[in-house]
């Protein structure tokens, strides 16, 4: 089992030291919320058409956005793609998956981090939220120095 204390001196063991930690992730709580989630959205009927209407929506948003707001349709495209995203959002099943995921990618940030400042302080995790990030400087290199580059 693979513990912050193992040492990993070759490729190979680098490689069994990662599939250990993607196995300890996946028999995680976490893990295991998000798989039950997803898996009761993939089976919700109810949830499948809502997606459905979304993508929908989505593929109409898309032609009429090629014109902005002077396609005719703009503004009842839009609100039929919004309505859409809302009641696919509210849906129980599709909420639960939301949150579930944003959970695991959490987790996923964390050990990023984690390994990434192991090697070295300087070497920064994209999180995906350059707002909520606290391992990037999310100003660039001209924000004053705040990032140490």
């Amino acid at each position: 089992m693979l513990t912050l204390q193992t040492v990993v001196s070759t490729p190979i063991e680098l490689l069994d030291a990662s599939d250990d930690l993607s196995g300890m992730i996946r028999s995680s709580d976490i893990y295991q919320t998000y798989f039950e989630a997803r898996r009761g959205m993939l089976e919700d009927e109810e949830a499948k058409k809502l997606i459905e209407d979304f993508n929908h929506q989505k593929v109409k948003f898309d032609e009429v956005q090629r014109f902005g707001k002077y396609h005719p349709d703009y503004s009842e495209v839009t609100k039929a793609l919004r309505i859409a995203k809302r009641e696919m959002d509210l849906h129980e099943s599709v909420s639960a998956y939301k949150k579930a995921e944003r959970d695991l990618e959490k987790l996923l940030t964390e050990i990023s981090e984690v390994l990434a400042t192991s090697v070295s302080p300087n070497i920064k995790v994209p999180s995906g939220n350059p707002y909520f990030d606290n391992s990037s400087c999310s100003g660039g290199c001209g924000s004053g120095g705040g990032c140490s580059c």
